[in-house]
């Protein structure tokens, strides 16, 4: 006897919430939940197009981001998870997020420290949370919803609870923003 192939969609498993960091307006028809690792080159390149999503279709959209630093292939992802939370911790973590993507090949200790200062952050404070892993359980909490939703490399983006299978070039992206707006 054969089974048909059953073939599932992958379900984001743990629902947006207030202690999310979130970008864009609360009550958008549109979420888009992306699970990234800032050391991830393919992260890196889809940080633009979701920055040109958020502009392009500012009322239809807002960002969620969750952490999924993949530490056995980039070893400055969990500290610069880490670092992003510290700044979140005091109002500013989109900016070190942006930050984080923008400098991608300087994720290292120093060049880290030096970041968190141009942001107008005590690299002090900072440095001491991200070494005494003050935020690990926030950024292993992240990873472990990631797992539990199929998640298994980075980017990976849901839209509206439902993972996003196509690319993350700007036209798919778009379209797939507006697919859910219009459903």
């Amino acid at each position: 006897m054969t089974t048909p192939l059953q073939v599932t969609t992958a379900k984001l498993r743990i629902p947006v919430t207030d202690v999310d960091h979130v970008r864009g307006p609360v009550n958008a028809p549109v979420t888009l939940v992306e699970y990234g690792d800032f050391q991830c080159r393919f992260c890196g390149a889809a940080y633009s197009n979701l920055t040109e999503v958020l502009r392009q279709r500012a009322d239809q959209v807002r960002l969620v981001y969750r952490h999924f630093p993949i530490a056995n292939v980039h070893p400055y992802a969990e500290s610069a998870a880490e670092a992003a939370e510290a700044a979140g911790g005091r109002g500013r973590f989109w900016e070190m997020h942006d930050w984080l993507y923008e400098h991608q090949d300087q994720l290292d200790p120093v060049h880290l420290s030096l970041g968190v200062e141009q942001l107008g952050l005590s690299p002090e404070e900072i440095d001491a949370e991200v070494n005494g892993h003050a935020h690990a359980d926030r950024v292993r909490r992240d990873f472990v919803g990631g797992i539990r939703s199929g998640v298994n490399g980075t980017p990976s983006l849901f839209v509206n609870d439902v993972r996003h299978d196509g690319g993350y070039d700007l036209a798919e992206l778009l379209a797939a923003v507006d697919a859910a707006a219009n459903a």
